[in-house]
């Protein structure tokens, strides 16, 4: 019944955005392609370096849909043909979308997200980026080193007297909060707050709470001298960043493979979680910032 209107609302939201923008094709305004991304800064720098790649490598005009929404809005755009293109994580798609249990080898993960999105969705899952961004349960590093905490395990000792803060998706979705509180029997004084993926680490900071979900390729958490606990019962499943394309998309455009698998394997995880500080540590422009990455990379 949850999912239900999780997938109530992402609908509403998705159609009101589209209606908003008067979209009525994925090829609106001219452009051949529509790249989209989820509503955090990795994931528009991704829709950018697949943008650009695919203008470099095609004579293919890219439209961008920075911030679109979170998974399930993405999805249901791709599928309903409203946008061609966009990066999902393996395990986001294994259990978010698929409904499927918790799977630790990488591989089986992928090759079952393939086959299964083909055969539901008529989508074509891509050969992976080359790096992985898992859920991470983050904490100051001065509790830290406190309480000598470095596990998930071990911080459970301590959470009913914590204040926890995630995102809206991590608090609802099987792979996010519900599952994992069960997994190590978390339990906090007060109910998670909901917010903004871009004031979790403001609030952990500013100690308004004590635990937040990010993920562990965000730029900031050196930055801000704090601390990823270790899931330790290995919980989440694998998290290995992909295009997803419609096959539609593919077959009218073949000269799509050239970008896509110029992309495959080009990024590690320190390289994203070093162009995710650029953009929100340093502030700076995210096509700058990702023209410069392919250069280094002789894209």
């Amino acid at each position: 019944m949850k999912r239900f209107f999780i997938l109530l609302i992402a609908g509403l939201c998705l159609s009101l955005w589209f209606t908003g923008c008067n979209t009525n094709s994925v090829s609106s305004g001219g452009a051949d392609i529509v790249v989209a991304s989820k509503n955090f800064t990795e994931q528009d720098i991704l829709g950018e370096l697949l943008a650009q790649q695919i203008e470099a490598s095609t004579k293919l005009k890219v439209d961008r849909r920075p911030q679109l929404g979170g998974s399930f809005i993405c999805h249901k755009a791709i599928v309903a043909g409203e946008i061609d293109a966009y990066i999902e994580y393996t395990g986001t798609a294994l259990t978010a979308i698929l409904e499927q249990k918790v799977i630790s080898d990488p591989t089986k993960v992928y090759n079952l997200v393939k086959q299964s999105y083909d055969k539901q969705f008529n989508l074509e899952v891509t050969k992976p980026l080359g790096f992985e961004n898992t859920f991470a349960m983050i904490i100051r590093g001065e509790d830290a080193k406190k309480y000598n905490i470095k596990t998930l395990s071990e911080a459970a000792k301590y959470t009913p007297s914590w204040r926890a803060g995630f995102g809206y998706e991590f608090g609802e979705r099987e792979d996010g909060f519900p599952g994992l509180s069960k997994a190590y029997n978390l339990k906090f004084g007060e109910s998670p707050k909901v917010m903004d993926l871009g004031l979790i680490y403001r609030a952990l900071t500013q100690k308004l709470v004590d635990m937040v979900a990010g993920n562990s390729t965000d730029g900031q958490i050196a930055r801000l001298g704090l601390v990823v606990l270790k899931d330790d019962k290995k919980y989440f499943p694998p998290y290995e960043a992909a295009p997803i394309v419609r096959k539609e998309t593919l077959k009218k455009y073949p000269q799509l493979q050239k970008p896509l698998s110029q992309l495959a394997g080009i990024l590690t995880a320190d390289e994203m979680q070093q162009l995710n500080y650029q953009v929100e540590g340093e502030l700076r422009d995210i096509k700058e910032v990702v023209s410069e990455f392919r250069q280094s990379k002789g894209l």
